[in-house]
């Protein structure tokens, strides 16, 4: 029960996340998103079903990544850095959102508690995640954009490598440790605001 708690919390942070990447490239000049079908809400769009399922037993797991050309655009370093906070804004905008339903509504019912609280975690947690500097995260393509050419060259021609830093420091539950503060220090600053 509590996996299917927290279907509707993940189903919002993973989906709304990528299409906010997809909107964003697509009001910047860039159509391969809607062109490959990728521009909706529609969950099946976006769930990768092996991540999806890891994300719900293991609380890690991925999404299918919006497609997007960056030489579509009026200008690429700047339009890359848009379109990858994109998504990790609009995870937090959904937390601020949950967060504000559960100081004014008047919820009774614990299992729409339970979503609401679950959406507010995997949001903050997506987020958070999400700007971790390594591949294929959102974090890697802006610190990329804010290279020197040059070395943002060798960044993306040795970003391959990279991935295996971020699977072991998965494995070795480092991201948690990394992230975990970040999450808890977000959680607690909306409860404090939250009860003023």
């Amino acid at each position: 029960m509590d996996i299917l708690y927290s279907l509707p919390g993940l189903l919002s942070a993973i989906v709304f996340h990528e299409f906010a990447h997809g909107y964003v490239a697509y009001l910047l000049g860039d159509d391969t998103a809607k062109e490959a079908g990728r521009l909706t809400l529609n969950p099946i769009k976006h769930l990768d079903l092996v991540g999806f399922l890891c994300m719900l037993v293991f609380r890690f797991g991925w999404a299918k990544a919006v497609p997007i050309n960056p030489s579509r655009f009026k200008n690429r370093k700047r339009d890359t850095i848009l379109v990858s906070i994109a998504g990790v804004t609009t995870n937090f905008i959904i937390a601020i959102i949950c967060a504000f339903i559960l100081r004014y509504a008047p919820i009774t019912s614990r299992t729409v508690s339970i979503m609401i609280i679950t959406g507010l975690w995997y949001n903050i947690m997506l987020g958070v995640f999400n700007l971790l500097p390594l591949p294929p995260l959102d974090g890697s393509k802006i610190l990329a954009s804010l290279l020197p050419n040059k070395w943002e060259y060798y960044f993306y021609k040795y970003e391959r490598y990279f991935y295996f830093v971020l699977v072991l420091l998965i494995v070795t539950n480092t991201t948690s440790k990394i992230i975990g503060p970040i999450i808890d220090f977000i959680l607690s600053l909306m409860i404090k605001i939250m009860s003023l």
